[in-house]
């Protein structure tokens, strides 16, 4: 499939790219090949482009072809019924929005019975037509009293002949059909749609009555501002409030304004100098409220009240309802935006490594969950204990944990932070175990999802949802990526109003980060779980169930070629999938890393002109240091891939994800009643979102850093500072603990009990009882977030725009 050459084009202008890059990448994503692939493989091909470039061609082109199939379906529908005239025609092909193709397609799109119509079946079209051509010595009522007694028939299905009574109702239809012109007029649409763009205000009500109902939304109950201005979390926030029938939105221009717009388009203009209509504004057609007629009996009078009419009456509810899907769009875009690069640094997460590790999911009543864990994540033993229930049972899991660690070798110890973590971590901490073995809190958000799901049962049938979640809770510190995938990453709980936004944008966009991010660290085949394989370029859930069948059933892979022999892994799979996938001590050392199997000829030719072996090569630094790249370039592998394979050669396999370091909460501060002003304490950036940052210090309830209080410095976006998984240091500025608020601080000097915003009502800001706006929950202890959403921290936002 040849790519569109205007399509090309425009993409090329729109993004600020040459005409071979984007022709190139549209070539090779029409033949199949995936993202991570190009950016990966065919750099010289694509000029260098980088992941987010691609995607973003792949997206536009997918809308321009959306656009297409949009343009050929109105012209077949046009052409069906004898419609389209070939001055149509161009325009169509011409029209480069949808919502431009749309405002030509409106006059002739099939309509219900409508004022118009029935003012058309009365016979009143010539009346308007008359009115609108506004020749000057027309006399509208003179020429409506030649309707009067004029006798019709209805369309209404009773076909009951009916009379004009008067001319008033003639001239009243006249403008009705008039009405209807007007709206469906493109040129009048685009310029109403540019007035809405640009100067719309948005603004909510409470519902009468709603007022205690709807606390959490107490900061929207008279609120307004510019539409252009409004911030996503913002508009989020209003239509969760609108669809909760707690308030009432609006988007609105000023009608005056409106109307000083569209009348130029519709009057002569002497009829606007007969209104008293400078003639420069009328050139300029900027002309402000044209002034009332003087004389009601002119063409120009009827055509006023009828373009009144049509603002009022047609345009502007549907400038409103196109407006608020606009909003809608540009506010989902934002916040899977903001979701994406959570996710995307919540996967690359530094991991452990492989360690014999024990996993703790804490718990007071039910005990602690324990399982052990071997190097490669298989589930070894698990067992319960109780260390705060009684001395006999603390004494008891004291021996267990201890016996534990000396018996399996234990070499971490994972500590779910939920109910209960802080308390056991302190209890893990008393035992008398080497100073050298980590005990580290891990973050277990949505691991009650995980344990309960089909993937978890298929692989412990025989163990309860509390081992499951354990074992993941163990995992999750040896490779986060690894275990993570298992779940919808909706679940995460690093999302900003995720159950608000366009799901089937904000899957695309979560699977895009997840495959984004499996490619780049890569994939060891013969210990990866279906759900990682099915993530790998060009592979899917059935290939990764084929893959895992042929390990099963004939060991291990040995070299990346027997990878040809599963089934449904074809040769353009097996392109696409390759490089991405690792055989940890393979027959060739070059199937360890990332040098593709294309490549593998250039790489033994390096390897014969110093007289070594592949293994060899890869061993002597002094060696590699030799090779001269421009040496090696061909018609398809220039510099840009030789030196990938180089700087790949140098540490073949290499992990991108960070060096993993161990981190501990403050001692003696586990519960909110323990913080005070002033406090300085490490954290970890559990949530960014565009108000500001949600941090765990350890107290089981996370605080929130306002975007306000991330730098000294003015901060546009929270993303800019701070990121999922960060290690923070923070200032508690602010504890209600009647509220369960914490308010926290990043910068040098904050002022203690300074307030970031007005008094949250229940249920608003980033408190207990409240809930982040990815659906997480922070009344809970952290992280057991897997349900529920609500405003976050929009009362921080709304205050901050209020000074503003």
């Amino acid at each position: 499939m040849t790519p569109n050459p205007d399509h090309v084009l425009r993409i090329t202008q729109e993004l600020g790219l040459k005409v071979h890059q984007v022709a190139t990448t549209a070539q090779l994503l029409a033949e199949g090949a995936t993202v991570p692939f190009i950016a990966r493989y065919r750099k010289e091909a694509t000029g260098e482009l980088d992941e987010v470039q691609i995607t973003a061609i792949r997206d536009r082109a997918e809308q321009l072809a959306a656009l297409d199939d949009r343009r050929a379906s109105i012209t077949a529908s046009l052409k069906e019924r004898n419609l389209l005239t070939d001055d149509l025609a161009r325009k169509i092909a011409a029209a480069e929005t949808l919502h431009a193709l749309e405002d030509l397609y409106l006059p002739f799109r099939p309509k219900k019975r409508t004022r118009a119509t029935i003012a058309r079946e009365k016979g009143l079209e010539p009346l308007a037509t008359l009115i609108l051509a506004q020749a000057p010595a027309t006399d509208p009522a003179a020429e409506a009293a030649a309707y009067v007694h004029h006798e019709y028939t209805p369309d209404d299905g009773k076909n009951t002949p009916q009379k004009i009574a008067s001319a008033d109702e003639a001239l009243a239809g006249a403008r009705d059909i008039i009405a209807e012109h007007v709206s469906d007029d493109a040129p009048t649409r685009a310029k109403l749609r540019a007035l809405y763009q640009n100067t719309a205000t948005i603004s909510t009500k409470v519902i009468n009555g709603k007022e205690t109902e709807g606390a959490k939304f107490k900061d929207y109950f008279e609120w307004s501002e510019p539409l252009a201005k409004a911030p996503s979390h913002r508009v989020l926030a209003m239509r969760r409030g609108e669809k909760e029938l707690v308030l009432m939105m609006r988007i609105t221009v000023d009608e005056t304004a409106a109307l000083a717009e569209i009348e130029p388009l519709h009057l002569k203009p002497a009829a606007q100098r007969s209104a008293g209509i400078p003639a420069r504004e009328i050139a300029d057609k900027n002309a402000r409220a044209p002034a009332p007629p003087t004389d009601e009996n002119t063409c120009a009078h009827h055509i006023r009240l009828a373009v009144a009419d049509a603002c009022k009456r047609l345009l502007s509810p549907a400038l409103e309802t196109e407006m608020r899907l606009e909003t809608k769009k540009r506010a989902d875009e934002t916040a899977i935006k903001v979701f994406a690069e959570n996710l995307r640094e919540l996967l690359l997460a530094p991991p452990l490594g492989q360690k014999n590790t024990l996993a703790i999911d804490p718990g007071f009543r039910t005990g602690c969950k324990i399982v052990i864990l071997d190097r490669q994540g298989k589930l070894l033993h698990n067992d319960v204990v109780y260390p705060d229930q009684s001395a006999s049972r603390s004494d008891e899991a004291r021996e267990k944990i201890t016996g534990f660690v000396n018996y399996f070798k234990i070499e971490a110890i994972a500590i779910g932070n939920g109910t209960a973590g802080r308390e056991t971590e302190t209890f893990i901490r008393s035992l008398d175990l080497p100073k050298t073995l980590p005990i580290v809190m891990v973050n277990e958000s949505g691991a009650s999802i995980y344990s309960a799901s089909e993937v978890a049962r298929e692989e412990f049938p025989d163990h309860d949802i509390t081992v499951r979640g354990a074992v993941s809770i163990g995992r999750r510190l040896m490779d986060p990526l690894a275990e993570l995938v298992k779940l919808d990453p909706k679940s995460i709980g690093v999302g900003q109003y995720q159950h608000d936004v366009d799901q089937n944008a904000l899957k695309r966009s979560l699977d895009d980060t997840v495959i984004s991010s499996v490619n780049a660290v890569g994939v060891e085949v013969n210990t990866a779980s279906r759900q990682l394989l099915s993530y790998v370029s060009g592979l899917n859930t059935g290939i990764a169930a084929n893959i895992i069948a042929h390990r099963d059933e004939n060991g291990p892979f040995k070299t990346r070629a027997e990878l040809l022999g599963v089934p449904r892994l074809g040769p353009k799979a097996y392109e696409q999938a390759a490089g991405f996938l690792r055989i940890r001590d393979a027959e060739n050392p070059l199937d360890a890393s990332a040098v593709h199997p294309e490549s593998y000829t250039i790489v033994e030719k390096m390897a014969a002109d110093l007289g070594l072996t592949l293994a060899d090569l890869v061993r002597d630094e002094k060696a590699r240091r030799k090779i001269n790249p421009e040496t090696y370039v061909t018609d398809t592998i220039g510099l840009p891939t030789l030196n990938d394979i180089l700087a790949e050669l140098a540490k073949p396999g290499r992990d991108p994800r960070r060096k993993f370091d161990a981190f501990a909460f403050a001692d003696g501060v586990n519960k909110p009643e323990d913080l005070k002003p002033g406090m300085k304490l490490p954290g970890i950036v559990t949530n960014v979102t565009a108000f500001g940052a949600f941090v765990d210090i350890g107290v089981h309830q996370d605080g929130l850093v306002h975007i306000s209080q991330l730098a000294d410095t003015f901060v546009k976006d929270p993303a800019d500072i701070v990121k999922v998984s960060q290690r923070v240091t923070v200032t508690v500025t602010e504890i209600d603990l009647a509220r369960g608020r914490i308010a926290l601080s990043m910068r040098g000097k904050p002022e203690l009990g300074a307030r970031t915003g007005p008094r949250a009502a229940p249920g608003a800001g980033g408190f207990r009882g409240a809930q982040r706006p990815g659906g997480t929950h922070l009344g809970a202890p952290a992280p057991r977030r897997d349900s529920g959403q609500s405003l976050g921290g929009d009362w921080f936002t709304a205050a901050l725009n209020k000074k503003k």
